[in-house]
């Protein structure tokens, strides 16, 4: 316990002990931290591939509701709606959610259950 008080007073050891953070720096720490945990999109392979694409065929054509789960920097998002429209040249499918609807890109999509 000696060792440790020594360590405090020793160098700058006083002006460590007591230092504070302001708000600011600690929403940059925070910002940093979480810069640090951005997560890469998995590398599907053919056979989910296939399933997503029959989901979503299925979808579209009887309008029977799916859920979605779209690949986010962070963690994943999970959208329950209809397949309305698929548009093959842009990759990208338009879904519709309750009252709203939005476009999404096919590579973004990592999972479909119905």
């Amino acid at each position: 316990m000696k060792s440790q008080q020594r360590k405090k007073l020793e160098g700058n050891g006083l002006w460590e002990g007591s230092r504070m953070k302001m708000p600011e720096h600690k929403n940059r720490i925070l910002d940093d931290s979480l810069k640090e945990e951005v997560r890469l999109k998995p590398d599907l392979d053919p056979q989910a591939l296939v399933e997503i694409s029959q989901v979503l065929a299925q979808s579209l054509e009887d309008c029977s509701p799916i859920t979605l789960t779209v690949f986010k920097e962070y963690e994943d998002m999970q959208i329950h709606g209809i397949v309305t429209r698929v548009d093959q040249q842009l990759k990208q499918i338009k879904f519709r959610q309750d009252d709203d609807w939005e476009w999404i890109k096919l590579d973004n999509v990592v999972g479909v259950s119905m």
